[in-house]
């Protein structure tokens, strides 16, 4: 039986990583700017990949770790394994890829990412990877639709025009009577939170 050491993990491009991104992330979706992808290799085939990138609004979280300077921290954007891999592999492949960003990158001195606590838990692989929990924030901008649907605000407020089948084939913009609201609207949804929606993780300095 093959074990978690076994796995190795490449450098991959935005072509290969993505699709699997789509494929196995439980939100089908990539984050554009993700700029580093390592691929985890089983046996010679593709079973997981991890997304690293600056962060949305960097200026948020670059106070994190104090005297940190713009280019000193990075995000780990994505994480999607398949069930081939054996147990503890996506502990073992975070921590090689911090030992490889940490070669390859000395400027980066710590790490962030974040569990969604509304939909794949609150961050255990996380933790025991070394990732210590800094903050924990309710989320109010996810949800459910009445077949059962996730949506979260930024994905309506993309394209607010859009019919989307879970409204029933109307655009956000019906819903809302033209307007970008502060918080989601009922519409006959029921908002979706929960209280590790946006666990947010960091490495301490001496991890990577």
């Amino acid at each position: 039986m093959p074990s978690a050491k076994d796995i190795e993990l490449r450098v991959i491009p935005s072509s290969i990583a993505n699709p699997f991104v789509k494929k196995h992330h439980y939100s089908g979706k990539i984050v554009h700017n993700s700029s580093l992808h390592f691929g985890a290799f089983l046996n010679g085939r593709l079973h997981g990949v991890m997304s690293f990138g600056p962060s949305l609004d960097k200026r948020k979280i670059q106070g994190l770790v104090k005297g940190t300077p713009w280019n000193g921290f990075i995000e780990l954007n994505r994480m999607a394994f398949d069930d081939v891999l054996p147990r503890n592999s996506e502990s073992r492949c975070i921590s090689v890829a911090l030992r490889m960003i940490k070669k390859q990158a000395p400027q980066i001195k710590w790490v962030i990412s974040f569990a969604d606590g509304c939909s794949c838990g609150d961050g255990a692989i996380y933790r025991a990877s070394g990732f210590v929990l800094t903050g924990i924030k309710e989320n109010a901008n996810i949800a459910v639709m009445p077949d059962g649907t996730k949506l979260h605000k930024m994905t309506l407020e993309s394209s607010p025009l859009r019919p989307i089948r879970a409204l029933g084939g109307k655009s956000y913009f019906d819903i809302t009577g033209g307007s970008l609201m502060a918080k989601v609207p009922r519409c006959g949804r029921r908002p979706y939170t929960a209280r590790l929606s946006a666990s947010v993780h960091q490495v301490y300095r001496p991890c990577i």
